[in-house]
């Protein structure tokens, strides 16, 4: 090889992680075999993996797309071992993330505007097919190889651990946040829910200088949102009288809920011309649109889906200058189950991140 780390031979590459067989969701070891890393590819060793709402979501079939075994994960960081002929953004060494897609069409006119995530043909960082017919197998695993386009560089000075998260937790609410104009200092936004999602829009909003109100069904969150994130204001959805206080008030609001809700009260909390904007994704369709309030105060209610791999990067870039990253929890590996049961009752502060590198234990094989 005339480079260390020079891919010259396509050949499979073995792997091992742990993986769900079925729709019980149960995660187990499992060796398996992910394409040869190619011209435009790189291969990762996975250091760390952060658990998204959304794996259980697919570990359980809840939307009826998920391929079996299914191999989760798609907030990772690692340090690239291989590189392919045609790499130009990595050398051996680097660390890289890589986050909910690993493939697109390219040529449609979502992907030439940079909003990758969009792409009709999108391919999923797990349980989904790739270019090549292979399966997808995500970040519960020892390593991964992807198109060096859908990969980002994580910068020296941020920790591994409390950025993977950013990886899918962060686009997906910094994103709508500059799509929407939401990013302006004096601006006032809501943040329904303070989980994974919610604390970083809390912290993007804050870095950019925005008035900050978390939404939330849980009055023990309280003190933990204003004395340690440093919202300005706390309101208790089911309290009538605080929403009603805070009526017309936000020029916008961030909904990061993946459970079954009704965004009524929300929307009254607008100001004229407000948009709520919903980026969980409950398993179940949450109740008809309020019409008449959004007709009166021309506001509106959008969806997102994150955001492309240019401003995921800018994403990164962003967090490194202001010192944002994720407050987690490390587990083990061999945790995973148990950490997914905590996951649905919300019984972690506030994202659950895997220590793959030093917990994976690789069984030999014959």
């Amino acid at each position: 090889m005339s480079q260390e780390g020079l891919t010259e031979e396509k050949e499979a590459m073995r792997a091992y992680g742990w993986a769900a067989r079925d729709s019980s969701g149960i995660l187990s070891p499992l060796h398996f075999t992910r394409r040869a890393n190619g011209d435009t590819d790189i291969t990762i060793k996975i250091l760390y993996c952060g658990i998204c709402h959304s794996d259980f979501h697919m570990l359980k079939n809840d939307h009826a797309i998920s391929i079996y075994p299914l191999v989760p994960g798609h907030e990772i960081v690692g340090q690239v071992t291989q590189v392919g002929r045609q790499v130009t953004k990595f050398k051996v060494g680097d660390v890289a993330g890589v986050g909910g897609i690993v493939g697109t069409c390219g040529t449609c006119s979502n992907c030439t505007q940079g909003l990758e995530t969009y792409c009709p043909k999108m391919i999923l960082t797990s349980s989904s097919h790739y270019h090549d017919g292979s399966i997808t197998y995500g970040g519960f695993s020892d390593n991964f190889v992807v198109d060096e386009h859908f990969a980002v560089t994580i910068p020296e000075s941020m920790p591994l651990h409390a950025t993977a998260p950013l990886l899918c937790a962060g686009i997906t609410v910094y994103n709508p946040m500059l799509h929407h104009g939401l990013c302006r200092p004096g601006q006032h936004l809501g943040v329904v829910g303070l989980g994974g999602l919610g604390h970083l829009a809390v912290k993007f909003a804050k870095a950019f200088g925005m008035k900050v109100t978390v939404i939330s069904t849980s009055s023990r969150k309280k003190e933990e949102a204003i004395e340690r994130l440093g919202v300005d204001a706390f309101l208790l959805s089911h309290q009538q009288q605080q929403l009603q206080d805070a009526t017309g008030t936000m020029d916008g609001i961030i909904d990061t809920v993946s459970a079954p809700h009704s965004v009524y009260p929300l929307v009254g909390l607008l100001k004229t011309g407000g948009n709520l904007i919903l980026v969980g994704a409950p398993a179940a369709s949450s109740p008809e649109l309020p019409s008449l309030p959004l007709i009166m105060g021309r506001k509106s209610i959008s969806g997102s889906a994150g955001g492309g791999m240019r401003e995921t990067q800018e994403m990164i870039e962003f967090a490194a200058k202001h010192n944002i990253s994720a407050d987690v929890e490390v587990i083990p590996m061999d945790y995973v189950n148990t950490a997914m049961g905590r996951l649905v009752n919300n019984d972690v502060q506030y994202r659950f991140v895997i220590d793959v590198a030093n917990t994976l234990d690789t069984p030999r094989t014959n």
